[in-house]
């Protein structure tokens, strides 16, 4: 399975600070960060000399720390190596939860390693941890269909049925992160590939 490696330390949203981009596509790692921080009580305190936001929270006993670049995607790696080396946290520590456009709504994936598929905010990721290996929550949001659109697609917001689609499924992976840092990591990850989206 993509999960057997060391536990998770490090759990960052990808996405786009500001008013003009809270509720668009490409904000849907922010989303994911938002709810499981929400769940656990705690609350982000912003962090601006790595131009992030910042909480740690408590999963099942065990404490991790989780991060909102805020950075703008395309400079995501930055903050999130400053924090993985300031802890000493290996690449396989860290999971990023990002929008995927190879999925649809209500679908998500969770894979260790890979390329970066045009994502601009694992490219950065990926060059300035130095490796490929950290894991990935991979947001289903669609794809408009032509390369051209992609731009405009992700930088505006998903129809209510799609976005209410995509809440369901953060819901799902949040609820999973407790078998994740109970160690059945396996069993987490089946019950989320398993899930068939709502028609």
């Amino acid at each position: 399975m993509a999960t057997e490696q060391t536990a998770i330390q490090l759990i960052v949203g990808l996405g786009n600070p500001g008013d003009k981009y809270v509720g668009t596509r490409h904000n849907a790692g922010f989303w994911f960060v938002d709810e499981l921080v929400r769940r656990c009580g705690s609350a982000f305190r912003p962090e601006s000399r790595i131009r992030s936001e910042a909480a740690q929270v408590e999963i099942a006993g065990v404490r991790c720390h989780v991060l909102k670049p805020l950075s703008f995607m395309n400079r995501s790696g930055q903050p999130i190596a400053a924090v993985a080396n300031f802890y000493r946290i290996p690449p396989e520590a860290v999971l990023v939860a990002h929008d995927e456009l190879d999925l649809p709504p209500g679908v998500v994936r969770w894979k260790r390693g890979g390329g970066h598929g045009g994502h601009n905010g694992l490219r950065d990721t990926i060059r300035a941890l130095g490796s490929r290996e950290f894991q990935r929550l991979r947001i289903g949001i669609g794809h408009p269909g032509h390369a051209d659109d992609v731009v405009p697609y992700v930088l505006s917001r998903p129809s209510p049925d799609d976005r209410r689609a995509i809440d369901e499924v953060i819901d799902e992976a949040a609820d999973a992160m407790t078998l994740v840092f109970e160690g059945n990591a396996d069993k987490a990850v089946q019950r989320l590939h398993s899930r068939k989206p709502e028609t």
